[in-house]
């Protein structure tokens, strides 16, 4: 079987609404196993925060790329491309049905589309510096990336300093712009994307419910555990949605309720950035509604998906 020939379901879209319990109950039907497209998930110790799937939904269903390197390692998009490439195609060659599962847009994006990502790899002292930069004048780091590559602001966020750091860091390193290095191949996969949605309010509402789910199984016990295991708040997976948000907390500047309402402030914001790699309106995408949807529904779709590709062999 060649590569392009490689079927793939993915199930996207943004946080909180319900992709792991479906895709599990799908899954499990289909004799499928399941590859992490979540950026956060990939850190070990960091299991509530980063609602990581139960151990009851890892032995119903193989789950991959979870628990791939310890907070104080680094891992970006070609980390995960190489690895969720092998597993594919480790998983098809066993007979079994890839399902790509995740709400990180950026590395479904990336995989489903061919990206080339150049493989440069981290600098600290680099980096060290563009985030000193990039805290006292932001806008001078993003004019300083436009200088080197006017392309970047056609696929960058400038308000992700993390994305415009390591922009920088591979213009700098490689000096060549970093979109002309970021390019797409041919689509590697035969691929059906099923995208999970809601209205906006519903979304908000189960995700605030989620927060406090998350703080009721002991978010405040994870994140006091990886501070007292020396792992600082200036690492990146101790920057991300559910851990930076109990900084002021542990310094005494915040209460629980405080941090309580800034995570839900912020998965707000993050739903909203999502849906810029998740557009509704994406016709690439088969959309359902997340409400609505059950696990009989997606194994209906993928076997009519899978019907299809026989007929046309």
């Amino acid at each position: 079987m060649g590569v392009a020939a490689i079927p793939l379901v993915a199930l996207v879209g943004p946080t909180a609404v319900g992709k792991t319990a479906l895709a599990v109950t799908a899954g499990e039907s289909l004799g499928a196993e399941i590859v992490s497209a979540d950026s956060r998930q990939v850190y070990r110790r960091m299991e509530i925060g980063t609602a990581k799937p139960t151990p009851e939904e890892r032995a119903r269903v193989p789950h991959h790329l979870l628990d791939v390197v310890e907070p104080d390692e680094p891992f970006g998009l070609s980390d995960f491309l190489r690895l969720a490439q092998a597993a594919i195609t480790d998983i098809t060659a066993r007979g079994r049905l890839p399902f790509l599962v995740g709400g990180t847009g950026q590395y479904v994006q990336a995989l489903l589309k061919g990206w080339q990502v150049p493989a440069v790899p981290p600098d600290p002292a680099l980096r060290a510096a563009l985030e000193a930069t990039g805290r006292a004048d932001p806008d001078a780091l993003w004019a300083q990336l436009l200088a080197l590559d006017p392309g970047a602001a056609e696929f960058i966020d400038r308000r992700n300093l993390r994305r415009v750091i390591r922009a920088l860091e591979v213009c700098l390193k490689t000096g060549e712009p970093f979109s002309t290095q970021r390019r797409a191949g041919p689509p590697p996969y035969r691929a059906l994307i099923l995208g999970l949605t809601l209205p906006r309010a519903a979304l908000y509402a189960r995700a605030d419910a989620r927060v406090e789910a998350m703080l009721a199984a002991g978010l405040a016990d994870e994140v006091q555990a990886l501070l007292a295991a020396g792992y600082g708040w200036e690492l990146p997976s101790m920057s991300s949605l559910g851990y930076a948000q109990f900084k002021p907390y542990f310094r005494e500047q915040a209460s629980l309720d405080d941090v309580a309402a800034r995570i839900k402030t912020d998965t707000h914001d993050f739903i909203r950035r999502q849906y810029a790699w998740f557009r509704p309106g994406d016709p690439t995408i088969h959309w359902l509604d997340a409400a609505a949807v059950t696990g009989a529904d997606v194994v209906a779709l993928v076997q009519a998906w899978q019907a299809e590709a026989k007929r046309e062999t």
